[in-house]
């Protein structure tokens, strides 16, 4: 569990920070979040899917959940206050969207070779150049690009995604 957290701790925590937008708030929802994880490794399916976005999908919903449950308070706290008119409802359709969007993804970064997988992993969450990449890896920055252009494409042909100019 040190090296899983070893590796994924910052992202984790960037992830949630985003979310939450409290470092406090964060720091405690990722030790949560590992806990969980820990508590439900046996929910992990290896063949499904890699550990990384297993892991940040169980991230993102503590954050969410957390999010849900601040404003909660503040509903209950402002109906009870009965001050003002409560403001109005999340857009449900949007959220749907969001979760296909997610499952997409995730089918397509699956698509991948675990080598694309993690130069995406390195690139995206834990915001790593292509020359710290060639670096951490040992391997030679062309060879980086390369990987880099074709998970890219990938990703681009299996989400639908146009391509960039």
């Amino acid at each position: 569990m040190a090296e899983v957290y070893d590796r994924y701790g910052r992202v984790v925590y960037s992830l949630i920070f985003r979310v939450v937008r409290d470092r406090a708030a964060a720091e405690d929802l990722v030790q949560e979040c590992f806990l969980r994880v820990w508590n439900r490794v046996s929910a992990f399916d290896a063949e499904k899917g890699a550990l990384g976005p297993w892991l940040l999908t169980v991230a993102r919903n503590q954050a969410l959940d957390y999010i849900r449950s601040v404003e909660g308070r503040a509903w209950s706290t402002m109906m009870t206050a009965d001050t003002e008119r409560p403001k109005a409802f999340r857009d449900i359709e949007g959220e749907i969207l969001n979760s296909v969007e997610i499952q997409r993804v995730q089918k397509a970064l699956a698509m991948l070779s675990d080598r694309q997988r993690e130069i995406i992993e390195l690139a995206y969450f834990e915001g790593l150049t292509q020359t710290e990449m060639a670096e951490k890896l040992q391997q030679p920055l062309g060879t980086i690009k390369t990987w880099m252009r074709t998970a890219l494409k990938t990703l681009r042909e299996q989400t639908g995604a146009p391509a960039q100019v």
